[in-house]
Protein backbone atom coordinates (compact mmCIF):
# COMPACT_ATOMS: atom_id res chain seq x y z
CA UNK A 1 0.00 0.00 0.00
CA UNK A 2 1.19 3.30 -0.98
CA UNK A 3 1.92 5.73 2.04
CA UNK A 4 -1.34 8.30 1.32
CA UNK A 5 -3.23 4.58 1.50
CA UNK A 6 -1.47 4.44 4.61
CA UNK A 7 -2.62 7.68 6.12
CA UNK A 8 -5.87 7.33 4.46
CA UNK A 9 -6.21 4.31 6.59
CA UNK A 10 -4.81 5.55 9.84
CA UNK A 11 -7.33 8.65 9.39
CA UNK A 12 -10.07 6.65 9.04
CA UNK A 13 -9.22 4.62 12.12
CA UNK A 14 -8.65 7.64 14.05
CA UNK A 15 -12.58 8.51 13.24
CA UNK A 16 -11.66 11.42 10.93
CA UNK A 17 -14.35 12.44 8.83
CA UNK A 18 -17.01 12.43 11.87
CA UNK A 19 -16.97 15.01 13.89
CA UNK A 20 -16.01 13.79 17.79
CA UNK A 21 -18.97 14.90 19.81
CA UNK A 22 -18.56 19.03 21.05
CA UNK A 23 -16.52 19.57 23.90
CA UNK A 24 -18.77 21.92 26.60
CA UNK A 25 -16.34 24.60 25.90
CA UNK A 26 -16.98 27.91 25.44
CA UNK A 27 -14.51 29.31 22.97
CA UNK A 28 -15.15 32.81 23.81
CA UNK A 29 -13.71 32.61 27.05
CA UNK A 30 -10.18 32.26 25.06
CA UNK A 31 -10.67 35.38 23.03
CA UNK A 32 -8.93 38.60 24.68
CA UNK A 33 -5.84 39.02 27.28
CA UNK A 34 -6.65 36.62 29.68
CA UNK A 35 -7.65 33.24 27.82
CA UNK A 36 -9.10 30.15 29.79
CA UNK A 37 -6.11 26.86 29.33
CA UNK A 38 -7.90 23.93 30.12
CA UNK A 39 -5.46 21.19 30.74
CA UNK A 40 -3.61 19.78 28.11
CA UNK A 41 -3.77 15.97 26.69
CA UNK A 42 -0.94 14.39 26.30
CA UNK A 43 -2.12 11.12 24.95
CA UNK A 44 -5.27 10.61 22.79
CA UNK A 45 -6.67 7.78 21.56
CA UNK A 46 -9.21 9.32 19.40
CA UNK A 47 -7.37 12.38 17.52
CA UNK A 48 -9.44 15.29 17.51
CA UNK A 49 -9.38 16.51 13.55
CA UNK A 50 -12.14 17.31 11.47
CA UNK A 51 -11.23 18.19 7.77
CA UNK A 52 -14.01 20.44 5.69
CA UNK A 53 -14.26 19.94 2.25
CA UNK A 54 -13.38 22.90 0.00
CA UNK A 55 -16.50 23.43 -2.82
CA UNK A 56 -15.56 27.30 -3.77
CA UNK A 57 -17.39 30.12 -4.49
CA UNK A 58 -21.09 29.82 -6.53
CA UNK A 59 -21.82 32.36 -9.43
CA UNK A 60 -23.17 35.08 -6.95
CA UNK A 61 -21.82 33.89 -3.91
CA UNK A 62 -20.10 36.09 -1.11
CA UNK A 63 -18.66 36.18 2.44
CA UNK A 64 -21.27 37.84 4.42
CA UNK A 65 -20.69 41.17 6.36
CA UNK A 66 -22.70 43.49 8.44
CA UNK A 67 -24.71 46.07 7.87
CA UNK A 68 -22.77 49.44 6.97
CA UNK A 69 -20.40 47.29 5.03
CA UNK A 70 -20.77 46.14 1.40
CA UNK A 71 -18.64 43.31 -0.38
CA UNK A 72 -17.75 42.42 -3.67
CA UNK A 73 -14.81 40.61 -5.49
CA UNK A 74 -11.65 42.59 -6.14
CA UNK A 75 -9.99 40.31 -8.03
CA UNK A 76 -10.95 36.72 -9.21
CA UNK A 77 -9.04 33.50 -10.90
CA UNK A 78 -5.87 33.78 -8.87
CA UNK A 79 -4.46 30.65 -7.69
CA UNK A 80 -3.10 30.56 -3.77
CA UNK A 81 -3.51 34.36 -3.44
CA UNK A 82 -1.70 34.43 0.55
CA UNK A 83 -1.65 37.98 1.06
CA UNK A 84 -1.99 41.79 -0.03
CA UNK A 85 0.27 44.62 0.35
CA UNK A 86 -0.91 48.57 -0.91
CA UNK A 87 2.38 50.51 -2.63
CA UNK A 88 2.10 54.34 -1.86
CA UNK A 89 0.56 54.92 -5.26
CA UNK A 90 -2.66 52.98 -4.32
CA UNK A 91 -1.66 49.64 -6.33
CA UNK A 92 -2.00 46.36 -4.93
CA UNK A 93 0.17 43.58 -5.00
CA UNK A 94 -1.44 40.41 -4.63
CA UNK A 95 1.23 37.29 -3.80
CA UNK A 96 0.18 33.92 -4.74
CA UNK A 97 2.08 31.03 -3.75
CA UNK A 98 2.27 27.01 -2.90
CA UNK A 99 4.00 25.50 -0.36
CA UNK A 100 7.51 24.60 -1.69
CA UNK A 101 7.72 20.68 -2.50
CA UNK A 102 10.01 18.07 -2.07
CA UNK A 103 9.28 18.49 1.80
CA UNK A 104 10.85 14.92 3.62
CA UNK A 105 8.57 12.99 5.60
CA UNK A 106 10.15 11.26 8.42
CA UNK A 107 7.00 9.83 10.36
CA UNK A 108 3.12 8.45 9.42
CA UNK A 109 2.13 11.27 11.31
CA UNK A 110 3.72 13.48 8.09
CA UNK A 111 1.92 11.20 5.52
CA UNK A 112 -1.20 11.82 7.39
CA UNK A 113 -0.82 15.55 7.87
CA UNK A 114 -0.37 16.20 3.74
CA UNK A 115 -3.14 14.33 3.14
CA UNK A 116 -5.46 16.58 5.24
CA UNK A 117 -3.71 19.83 4.04
CA UNK A 118 -4.38 18.47 0.79
CA UNK A 119 -8.06 18.03 1.39
CA UNK A 120 -8.13 21.52 2.97
CA UNK A 121 -6.60 23.37 0.41
CA UNK A 122 -8.86 22.30 -2.64
CA UNK A 123 -8.10 22.47 -6.15
CA UNK A 124 -9.45 19.25 -7.05
CA UNK A 125 -7.34 16.51 -8.55
CA UNK A 126 -6.65 18.08 -12.57
CA UNK A 127 -3.72 20.17 -13.36
CA UNK A 128 -2.86 22.92 -11.08
CA UNK A 129 -2.32 26.37 -12.93
CA UNK A 130 1.31 28.16 -12.05
CA UNK A 131 1.15 29.53 -8.66
CA UNK A 132 4.25 31.07 -6.74
CA UNK A 133 3.77 34.65 -8.38
CA UNK A 134 3.11 38.45 -7.31
CA UNK A 135 0.40 40.31 -9.39
CA UNK A 136 -0.23 44.00 -9.51
CA UNK A 137 -3.97 45.67 -9.30
CA UNK A 138 -5.09 48.87 -10.23
CA UNK A 139 -7.57 51.15 -9.69
CA UNK A 140 -6.69 54.40 -10.81
CA UNK A 141 -9.86 56.32 -10.55
CA UNK A 142 -10.25 54.88 -7.20
CA UNK A 143 -13.99 53.47 -7.58
CA UNK A 144 -13.17 50.60 -5.95
CA UNK A 145 -13.24 48.48 -9.30
CA UNK A 146 -9.53 47.00 -10.70
CA UNK A 147 -9.13 48.29 -13.66
CA UNK A 148 -6.07 46.86 -14.75
CA UNK A 149 -3.90 43.71 -14.12
CA UNK A 150 -0.40 43.14 -14.63
CA UNK A 151 1.98 40.26 -13.54
CA UNK A 152 5.17 41.72 -11.65
CA UNK A 153 6.76 38.44 -11.21
CA UNK A 154 7.06 34.67 -11.17
CA UNK A 155 8.53 31.54 -11.13
CA UNK A 156 8.82 32.71 -7.44
CA UNK A 157 10.00 30.45 -4.98
CA UNK A 158 6.59 30.27 -2.79
CA UNK A 159 6.90 34.24 -1.97
CA UNK A 160 4.88 35.42 1.08
CA UNK A 161 5.33 39.22 2.67
CA UNK A 162 6.86 42.20 0.73
CA UNK A 163 7.92 45.81 1.04
CA UNK A 164 8.58 48.72 -0.74
CA UNK A 165 10.83 51.67 -0.17
CA UNK A 166 13.30 53.67 -2.22
CA UNK A 167 12.59 52.09 -5.66
CA UNK A 168 12.94 49.15 -4.50
CA UNK A 169 11.03 45.97 -3.89
CA UNK A 170 11.63 43.15 -1.14
CA UNK A 171 10.19 40.06 -1.36
CA UNK A 172 10.39 37.18 1.43
CA UNK A 173 10.73 33.45 -0.13
CA UNK A 174 10.66 30.57 1.29
CA UNK A 175 14.40 30.96 2.22
CA UNK A 176 15.59 34.09 1.80
CA UNK A 177 14.82 37.91 0.77
CA UNK A 178 15.40 39.14 -2.54
CA UNK A 179 15.42 43.12 -3.83
CA UNK A 180 14.22 44.03 -6.94
CA UNK A 181 14.19 47.67 -8.27
CA UNK A 182 10.91 48.16 -9.06
CA UNK A 183 9.78 52.13 -9.20
CA UNK A 184 6.22 52.81 -8.78
CA UNK A 185 3.49 52.57 -11.63
CA UNK A 186 5.53 50.18 -13.60
CA UNK A 187 4.15 47.29 -14.54
CA UNK A 188 6.51 44.71 -15.52
CA UNK A 189 10.06 43.95 -13.09
CA UNK A 190 12.41 42.55 -15.91
CA UNK A 191 15.54 42.79 -13.39
CA UNK A 192 16.92 39.32 -12.11
CA UNK A 193 16.76 39.16 -7.96
CA UNK A 194 19.63 40.32 -5.89
CA UNK A 195 19.85 38.13 -2.87
CA UNK A 196 20.07 40.51 0.38
CA UNK A 197 20.09 37.86 3.06
CA UNK A 198 19.03 33.82 3.33
CA UNK A 199 16.45 32.49 5.90
CA UNK A 200 15.92 28.62 7.43
CA UNK A 201 15.10 27.12 4.56
CA UNK A 202 14.79 23.55 3.35
CA UNK A 203 14.81 20.60 3.01
CA UNK A 204 12.39 20.33 5.59
CA UNK A 205 11.06 23.97 6.26
CA UNK A 206 7.90 22.64 7.63
CA UNK A 207 5.93 25.88 8.41
CA UNK A 208 7.17 27.61 4.58
CA UNK A 209 5.44 31.25 4.88
CA UNK A 210 7.68 34.42 5.49
CA UNK A 211 6.20 37.30 6.29
CA UNK A 212 7.96 41.10 5.98
CA UNK A 213 7.34 44.01 7.48
CA UNK A 214 9.23 47.69 6.93
CA UNK A 215 10.73 49.21 10.24
CA UNK A 216 9.22 52.65 10.81
CA UNK A 217 12.22 54.67 10.21
CA UNK A 218 12.88 52.52 6.85
CA UNK A 219 16.45 51.13 7.31
CA UNK A 220 15.12 48.28 9.00
CA UNK A 221 12.63 45.05 7.55
CA UNK A 222 11.73 42.17 9.73
CA UNK A 223 11.24 38.63 8.67
CA UNK A 224 9.17 36.05 9.94
CA UNK A 225 10.35 32.40 10.12
CA UNK A 226 8.40 29.43 11.47
CA UNK A 227 9.38 26.52 13.33
CA UNK A 228 10.13 23.04 11.60
CA UNK A 229 7.99 21.09 13.95
CA UNK A 230 4.72 20.95 16.29
CA UNK A 231 6.68 21.00 19.40
CA UNK A 232 10.16 20.10 18.48
CA UNK A 233 9.37 16.73 18.09
CA UNK A 234 12.28 16.95 14.51
CA UNK A 235 15.04 17.95 17.29
CA UNK A 236 16.07 21.04 18.43
CA UNK A 237 18.90 21.45 16.02
CA UNK A 238 16.44 21.56 13.11
CA UNK A 239 15.03 24.66 14.94
CA UNK A 240 18.20 26.56 14.38
CA UNK A 241 16.93 30.24 13.66
CA UNK A 242 13.54 29.05 13.59
CA UNK A 243 10.40 30.01 15.74
CA UNK A 244 11.33 33.52 15.47
CA UNK A 245 11.32 37.32 13.89
CA UNK A 246 14.40 38.53 12.13
CA UNK A 247 15.62 41.98 11.92
CA UNK A 248 17.80 42.69 8.55
CA UNK A 249 19.65 45.75 7.98
CA UNK A 250 18.36 47.05 4.24
CA UNK A 251 21.81 48.47 3.26
CA UNK A 252 24.17 45.51 4.39
CA UNK A 253 21.71 42.18 4.75
CA UNK A 254 23.11 41.37 8.33
CA UNK A 255 20.76 40.07 10.46
CA UNK A 256 19.69 39.25 14.09
CA UNK A 257 17.14 37.50 16.09
CA UNK A 258 14.60 40.15 17.01
CA UNK A 259 12.10 37.95 18.76
CA UNK A 260 12.19 34.69 19.60
CA UNK A 261 9.99 31.54 20.79
CA UNK A 262 7.03 32.29 18.26
CA UNK A 263 5.98 28.87 16.73
CA UNK A 264 4.57 29.97 13.43
CA UNK A 265 4.59 33.96 12.82
CA UNK A 266 2.54 35.92 10.57
CA UNK A 267 0.57 39.17 9.46
CA UNK A 268 3.85 41.31 10.63
CA UNK A 269 2.71 45.31 10.73
CA UNK A 270 3.89 48.04 12.63
CA UNK A 271 1.14 50.10 14.69
CA UNK A 272 0.93 53.47 12.59
CA UNK A 273 0.43 55.54 15.58
CA UNK A 274 2.95 54.00 18.49
CA UNK A 275 5.49 52.22 15.90
CA UNK A 276 5.21 49.10 18.13
CA UNK A 277 5.52 45.83 15.80
CA UNK A 278 2.61 43.03 16.57
CA UNK A 279 1.77 39.72 14.43
CA UNK A 280 -0.36 37.04 14.94
CA UNK A 281 0.52 33.74 16.09
CA UNK A 282 -0.11 29.86 15.29
CA UNK A 283 0.51 27.98 18.37
CA UNK A 284 1.21 24.44 18.62
CA UNK A 285 -1.38 21.35 18.30
CA UNK A 286 -1.89 17.79 20.05
CA UNK A 287 -2.95 18.98 23.29
CA UNK A 288 -6.44 19.03 22.87
CA UNK A 289 -9.21 20.87 20.87
CA UNK A 290 -8.57 23.73 23.27
CA UNK A 291 -5.05 23.62 23.14
CA UNK A 292 -3.16 26.42 22.17
CA UNK A 293 -4.90 29.77 21.15
CA UNK A 294 -3.43 31.74 18.61
CA UNK A 295 -2.86 34.99 19.45
CA UNK A 296 -1.91 38.54 18.72
CA UNK A 297 0.41 40.07 20.45
CA UNK A 298 3.04 43.10 20.27
CA UNK A 299 6.41 42.40 19.57
CA UNK A 300 8.95 43.02 21.78
CA UNK A 301 12.78 43.21 20.97
CA UNK A 302 14.89 40.55 22.29
CA UNK A 303 11.81 39.10 24.20
CA UNK A 304 11.18 35.27 24.32
CA UNK A 305 7.68 33.94 23.77
CA UNK A 306 7.86 30.30 25.13
CA UNK A 307 7.99 28.03 22.09
CA UNK A 308 8.47 25.12 22.14
CA UNK A 309 9.31 24.82 25.89
CA UNK A 310 6.45 26.64 27.22
CA UNK A 311 3.30 28.30 26.23
CA UNK A 312 1.38 31.73 27.55
CA UNK A 313 4.06 32.14 29.72
CA UNK A 314 4.99 30.06 31.97
CA UNK A 315 2.31 26.89 30.77
CA UNK A 316 5.50 24.14 30.39
CA UNK A 317 4.45 21.79 27.82
CA UNK A 318 5.90 18.48 29.26
CA UNK A 319 6.42 16.72 25.64
CA UNK A 320 9.47 18.57 25.32
CA UNK A 321 12.59 17.42 26.38
CA UNK A 322 15.62 18.71 27.68
CA UNK A 323 12.97 20.88 29.47
CA UNK A 324 14.41 24.77 29.62
CA UNK A 325 13.57 26.08 32.95
CA UNK A 326 15.73 29.01 32.46
CA UNK A 327 14.03 30.10 29.42
CA UNK A 328 10.76 29.44 30.70
CA UNK A 329 11.06 31.67 33.73
CA UNK A 330 11.55 34.42 30.98
CA UNK A 331 9.10 33.69 28.32
CA UNK A 332 6.61 36.60 27.73
CA UNK A 333 2.90 35.70 28.21
CA UNK A 334 1.06 37.16 24.78
CA UNK A 335 -1.41 40.64 24.35
CA UNK A 336 -4.43 39.24 22.90
CA UNK A 337 -5.33 35.41 22.78
CA UNK A 338 -8.01 34.61 19.46
CA UNK A 339 -9.18 30.87 20.97
CA UNK A 340 -7.45 27.76 19.91
CA UNK A 341 -6.96 26.30 16.53
CA UNK A 342 -8.37 29.22 14.38
CA UNK A 343 -5.05 29.37 12.59
CA UNK A 344 -4.05 33.26 12.55
CA UNK A 345 -2.39 33.98 9.70
CA UNK A 346 -3.29 38.21 8.59
CA UNK A 347 -3.06 41.21 10.44
CA UNK A 348 -3.70 45.00 9.28
CA UNK A 349 -4.92 47.80 11.34
CA UNK A 350 -7.74 50.21 10.42
CA UNK A 351 -6.06 53.54 11.54
CA UNK A 352 -6.96 56.20 8.17
CA UNK A 353 -9.24 53.62 6.66
CA UNK A 354 -12.30 54.19 4.99
CA UNK A 355 -14.22 52.36 6.95
CA UNK A 356 -17.32 53.39 9.14
CA UNK A 357 -16.48 54.77 12.69
CA UNK A 358 -17.34 51.62 14.73
CA UNK A 359 -14.36 49.62 12.44
CA UNK A 360 -11.57 53.15 12.48
CA UNK A 361 -9.51 52.42 16.12
CA UNK A 362 -8.33 48.30 15.50
CA UNK A 363 -6.98 45.55 13.73
CA UNK A 364 -8.73 43.30 11.44
CA UNK A 365 -7.46 39.77 11.84
CA UNK A 366 -7.57 36.99 9.29
CA UNK A 367 -8.28 33.39 10.50
CA UNK A 368 -8.20 30.22 7.55
CA UNK A 369 -9.36 27.94 9.91
CA UNK A 370 -8.86 24.81 12.09
CA UNK A 371 -8.79 20.98 11.06
CA UNK A 372 -7.50 20.01 14.29
CA UNK A 373 -9.94 19.99 16.46
CA UNK A 374 -13.47 18.32 16.74
CA UNK A 375 -15.51 21.58 16.02
CA UNK A 376 -14.82 24.06 13.22
CA UNK A 377 -13.19 27.29 14.71
CA UNK A 378 -12.20 30.17 12.38
CA UNK A 379 -12.70 30.55 8.81
CA UNK A 380 -13.42 34.43 9.26
CA UNK A 381 -12.24 38.10 9.72
CA UNK A 382 -12.73 39.22 12.89
CA UNK A 383 -12.11 43.08 13.86
CA UNK A 384 -10.30 43.52 17.38
CA UNK A 385 -11.10 47.49 18.57
CA UNK A 386 -7.76 49.36 20.09
CA UNK A 387 -7.33 52.24 22.13
CA UNK A 388 -4.40 53.86 22.84
CA UNK A 389 -2.21 51.47 20.73
CA UNK A 390 -3.89 48.30 22.73
CA UNK A 391 -6.39 45.89 22.36
CA UNK A 392 -9.67 47.06 24.25
CA UNK A 393 -12.56 44.69 24.15
CA UNK A 394 -14.32 41.70 22.64
CA UNK A 395 -13.14 40.26 18.80
CA UNK A 396 -15.78 40.88 16.36
CA UNK A 397 -17.00 38.68 13.79
CA UNK A 398 -17.22 40.80 10.14
CA UNK A 399 -16.43 38.97 7.09
CA UNK A 400 -18.36 35.59 7.42
CA UNK A 401 -19.69 32.71 5.26
CA UNK A 402 -16.69 30.96 4.25
CA UNK A 403 -17.63 27.58 6.03
CA UNK A 404 -21.13 26.70 5.34
CA UNK A 405 -22.85 23.57 6.56
CA UNK A 406 -19.32 21.84 6.97
CA UNK A 407 -18.13 23.51 3.36
CA UNK A 408 -15.59 25.53 2.98
CA UNK A 409 -16.42 28.23 0.17
CA UNK A 410 -12.86 29.90 1.08
CA UNK A 411 -10.53 30.65 3.62
CA UNK A 412 -9.18 34.26 4.56
CA UNK A 413 -5.73 34.19 4.81
CA UNK A 414 -3.75 37.94 4.24
CA UNK A 415 -5.83 41.24 5.09
CA UNK A 416 -5.05 44.73 3.95
CA UNK A 417 -6.37 47.97 2.80
CA UNK A 418 -6.60 48.64 -0.78
CA UNK A 419 -5.89 52.18 -2.55
CA UNK A 420 -9.43 53.62 -1.41
CA UNK A 421 -8.92 52.62 2.55
CA UNK A 422 -11.46 49.46 2.00
CA UNK A 423 -10.67 46.11 3.22
CA UNK A 424 -9.24 43.87 1.64
CA UNK A 425 -9.11 39.77 2.27
CA UNK A 426 -6.85 37.40 0.28
CA UNK A 427 -9.02 34.00 0.06
CA UNK A 428 -6.81 31.31 -0.99
CA UNK A 429 -9.17 28.82 -1.00
CA UNK A 430 -11.19 30.53 -2.95
CA UNK A 431 -8.67 32.14 -4.87
CA UNK A 432 -10.15 35.56 -4.55
CA UNK A 433 -9.52 38.60 -3.08
CA UNK A 434 -12.47 40.33 -1.60
CA UNK A 435 -13.42 44.17 -0.66
CA UNK A 436 -15.12 45.29 2.22
CA UNK A 437 -16.33 48.90 2.05
CA UNK A 438 -18.37 50.89 3.70
CA UNK A 439 -21.98 50.36 2.50
CA UNK A 440 -22.23 54.64 1.75
CA UNK A 441 -19.17 54.46 -0.67
CA UNK A 442 -16.93 56.68 1.41
CA UNK A 443 -13.09 56.42 -0.04
CA UNK A 444 -9.68 57.65 2.17
CA UNK A 445 -7.93 61.08 1.39
CA UNK A 446 -5.30 59.46 0.25
CA UNK A 447 -3.93 56.03 -0.53
CA UNK A 448 -2.84 53.86 3.06
CA UNK A 449 -0.18 51.65 1.91
CA UNK A 450 1.09 48.93 4.11
CA UNK A 451 4.76 50.49 4.73
CA UNK A 452 4.12 53.83 6.89
CA UNK A 453 7.49 54.58 7.22
CA UNK A 454 7.16 57.74 9.79
CA UNK A 455 10.36 59.34 9.49
CA UNK A 456 13.55 59.35 7.12
CA UNK A 457 15.98 56.75 6.94
CA UNK A 458 18.74 57.35 9.07
CA UNK A 459 16.69 59.03 11.58
CA UNK A 460 16.40 57.18 14.86
CA UNK A 461 13.68 54.44 15.23
CA UNK A 462 10.48 54.52 16.79
CA UNK A 463 10.39 51.34 18.64
CA UNK A 464 12.01 50.92 21.75
CA UNK A 465 13.52 48.26 23.45
CA UNK A 466 11.22 47.20 26.12
CA UNK A 467 12.98 47.34 29.23
CA UNK A 468 13.98 44.62 31.33
CA UNK A 469 13.57 42.09 28.28
CA UNK A 470 15.84 39.33 28.26
CA UNK A 471 18.57 38.58 25.24
CA UNK A 472 17.50 37.02 22.29
CA UNK A 473 17.50 33.30 23.04
CA UNK A 474 16.34 31.46 20.52
CA UNK A 475 16.09 27.29 21.32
Amino acid sequence: MTPIGLAKCALLLSGVGFAAQAQDFDITSQIGPDPVLPDPVYVSLSPDLNVAEVVGWAEGQTPQVPEGLTISAYATDLVNPRTVHTLPNGDVLVIQSRAPEGKPKYRPKDYIRGWIMSIAAGGGQGPQQDSNLITLLRDPNRDGVVDERHDLLTGLNSPFGVAWIDDTLYVALADAVVSYPYTLGDTAIADAAQLLTPLPGGPLNHHWTKDLALGPDGTMLYASVGSNSNAGENGMEAERGRAAIWQIDRATGASKPYATGLRNPNGLIFHPETGVLWAVINERDELGPNLVPDYMTSVQEGAFYGWPYSYYGAHVDERVRPARPDLVATAIAPDYALSSHVAALGLVFTNGSALPEAYGNGAFVGQHGSWNRDEFNGYKVSYIPFSNGVPDGMAQDVVTGFLVDGKVRGRPVGVGLDGTGALLVADDAGNTVWRVAAADGRVSEAPVETDRVATAPGAEPTTPPAAGSPEPAAP
